[in-house]
């Protein structure tokens, strides 16, 4: 009796290899999506040890969720502190954005998140990048009152003229958006003690001078007249 072998089984083989590989893959990926799960969430949670474990089990440090953000930049969010200083020591990339045009380094410094804001700056902060807004960090760090973090940034070598897209500067928005206040009184002079110009006017021509004079911020006005303002 003779048995005929089917010329078509070395495709056949091929085939079910391609089968097996394809599936493997499908796996592996089906893993590495549940390791940036609980990355991202551990981040999210502040929880260092669960960072660490999830990193060493291969999770991908960079891997984003559907608005872009890094596990760095959740944890940044929550000011998760011992998580983001876990991931910012395993490499994690303090200037990468999110779909909002956020990174740890801008977040931190806008929200006057100073110990984050450290961290970010030891480790490679972009001083030059910008928000959606087209501001660097100090812009909105002036205007919400961060005392701290505008000396820091101002240390670091931010510049203190920088225009965002709306024509302002640190020291216009600190009086455009600030409260006239002591906090705010103290970032202007922060602001001029570091060279901001007293005499550069918004998108309308308006000075600083005259923006604290509507607003009858008498404090601001003064600090503004001694640093050279005459308008």
């Amino acid at each position: 009796m003779r048995i005929h072998r089917c010329r078509r089984c070395p495709t056949l083989g091929r085939l079910l290899l391609l089968c097996v590989l394809a599936m493997l893959a499908s796996a592996c990926s089906a893993s590495t999506g549940a390791a940036d799960v609980r990355l991202r969430d551990a981040a999210a949670r502040g929880d260092a040890a669960a960072v660490r474990a999830a990193l060493e089990g291969g999770a991908p440090l960079e891997a984003r969720d559907a608005q872009g953000r890094t596990a760095l930049l959740l944890a940044t969010h929550g000011n998760r502190l011992a998580a983001a200083r876990v991931l910012i020591d395993a490499g994690a990339d303090v200037n990468a954005k999110d779909a909002m045009q956020d990174s740890a380094y801008l977040y931190a410094g806008a929200r006057g998140l100073d110990e984050i804001l450290a961290l970010t700056l030891a480790h490679g902060a972009d001083l030059r990048s910008t928000n959606r807004y087209g501001g660097t960090a100090l812009i909105p760090a002036a205007e919400r009152g961060h005392v701290a973090t505008v000396r820091m940034l101002l240390r670091a070598g931010v510049a203190v003229d920088h225009v965002n897209r709306l024509h302002w500067t640190a020291l216009l928005e600190a009086i455009l958006l600030g409260d006239g206040g002591p906090r705010h009184v103290q970032i202007v002079q922060l602001l001029l003690e570091a060279g901001a110009d007293p005499h550069l006017a918004d998108g309308d021509g308006v000075t600083p001078l005259a923006h604290a004079r509507q607003r009858g911020y008498t404090a601001i006005e003064t600090l503004l007249r001694q640093h050279g303002a005459t308008h």
